[in-house]
């Protein structure tokens, strides 16, 4: 309800009105938080996988040479 007089001061807010604005300032710092949580996450994913793909090179050359061992020697006649 607007008040009668727009110059007259605002009323103070109600209890409920306090504690709605201190519930929504905590949601929003909780929310930022998850946000950061979540920037880090996915950086440190990024890292894990560039690590890792740096490892397929010699992941190949190692199944490449488990090939081989595993063909049996061909016998001579």
């Amino acid at each position: 309800m607007a008040p009668a007089n727009p110059s007259a001061p605002p009323t103070e807010k109600t209890y409920f009105e306090q504690q709605r604005e201190l519930l929504l300032g905590d949601v929003a710092a909780s929310l930022e938080n998850v946000l950061q949580n979540l920037n880090r996450l996915n950086r440190n994913l990024e890292s894990v996988i560039s690590v890792g793909n740096e490892f397929g090179q010699v992941e190949g050359l190692w199944s490449q040479f488990e090939n081989v061992m595993a063909k049996e020697p061909e016998r001579e006649e």
